[in-house]
């Protein structure tokens, strides 16, 4: 099976924030070409996907009806390669792709200290967030500009107090005046009352869904549950809302169910990792990094043993192919060393886990994404209020 091209240039979360800026009156970019607005709020549902909310449409109809007032293209946005969290918000912060932020994971390989870091939770703090990420981000550049007197714009983040100071917000998402809920009615209660003053471009983040898909699979009862409190939550904010105030929704990947038996652990076949030296990535998308002086033949021979164990089932690509496809973009000279020497990303339902680094519970996950597949790449884009 060929590689799969690079996520849409012309409609990506890339895009997301400068427009949304824009219709505010920033000197950015409007893309999406959104209306003129008083102020702004982003409802970042992480891990709600398109085809899952399609496919579940009736427990969310609030969504459901708005999706039906704007054409299919209209409601339709991609994430970036690979589908995961670090990397599609860090693309949302930025406006960059993975290659030029280079969040290009949830594991990263660090080719200067020669290390894996964790880019959520288990980040090592030897490693400046900053440093990791220096471009500006879209919120960066909105104080920078409300600072020279060009708008009166004013970036504001609602979400879990935990992520305040989480690397990820230093990397890539830094910049907005922090409001920090743990409850998630009292977390759009908030947003509610931010978006009151003239020049609020709010960033409401939520969590709940991506949790539940993980642990139980995206259409659980669970997951179902926090779909249906999410709708009605979105229904009670656009009635708070006056309707010079723009809401929309988007996530930043779906999820796809994995049986048990399809999560595997690639480290017990000698032939995958002999000449590798570290694994990175997810395991819908595993990249690999070979030990130093690796000849071009034992290259060959250890793409040649992936695909004989999983050349049916997965996109086999080296960084090279990869690059080429546009999987990440563009990509900046210091990135393109992070990039797996060896990627391998699923086009069937395959989680690949490196069994001498996954804790035992990771075999546990439902849900999972990272592949460039559609149910992974494509997220919602609908425009819930605005006049």
């Amino acid at each position: 099976m060929s590689l799969p091209t690079g996520y849409p240039k012309h409609r990506n979360l890339t895009h997301v924030f400068p427009s949304l800026a824009a219709s505010l009156g920033a000197n950015l970019q409007n893309t999406l070409r959104l209306p003129e607005a008083r102020s702004a709020i982003l409802l970042l549902i992480d891990g709600l996907g398109l085809e899952q909310l399609e496919q579940y449409a009736a427990h969310a109809p609030f969504l459901r009806g708005k999706m039906k007032q704007q054409t299919t293209s209209q409601t339709e946005m991609s994430s970036v390669y690979p589908s995961t969290t670090a990397a599609g918000l860090s693309s949302l912060g930025t406006g960059l792709g993975p290659g030029e932020h280079g969040l290009i994971g949830y594991d990263v390989y660090d080719p200067q200290r020669q290390v894996v870091i964790n880019q959520l939770g288990g980040w090592d703090e030897r490693t400046d967030p900053v440093a990791w990420q220096p471009k500006p981000t879209v919120f960066d550049t909105l104080n920078a500009q409300r600072e020279a007197g060009d708008h009166r714009i004013e970036p504001i983040t609602v979400s879990l107090p935990a992520f305040e100071e989480s690397a990820l917000t230093r990397a890539a998402l830094r910049g907005p005046r922090f409001v920090g809920e743990g409850d998630l009615t009292k977390r759009f209660q908030q947003a509610a009352y931010e978006a009151q003053r003239a020049g609020a471009l709010i960033y409401l983040y939520v969590n709940e869904l991506d949790k539940a898909g993980h642990a139980t699979g995206p259409g659980s009862v669970q997951w179902l549950e926090v779909l249906e409190e999410l709708d009605s939550n979105m229904r009670r904010l656009s009635r708070k809302l006056s309707p010079d105030v723009l809401a929309a929704v988007t996530g930043d990947h779906g999820m796809i169910e994995v049986k048990q038996e399809d999560r595997i652990d690639f480290s017990v076949h000698g032939e995958l990792i002999e000449h590798i030296a570290h694994s990175a990535g997810e395991p819908r998308m595993v990249q690999l990094h070979y030990a130093t002086n690796t000849t071009p033949d034992q290259r060959a021979a250890t793409k040649h043993a992936w695909h004989q164990h999983f050349g049916d089932r997965a996109w086999i690509a080296t960084r090279d192919e990869a690059v080429a496809a546009g999987w990440f973009g563009n990509v900046a000279d210091h990135v393109r060393p992070r990039i797996g020497d060896l990627i391998i990303t699923g086009h069937e339902p395959i989680a690949l886990y490196d069994g001498r680094r996954a804790a035992p519970h990771s075999f546990d996950m439902v849900g999972h994404h990272g592949a460039p597949t559609p149910a992974e790449v494509r997220v919602p884009w609908v425009v819930f209020n605005s006049q």
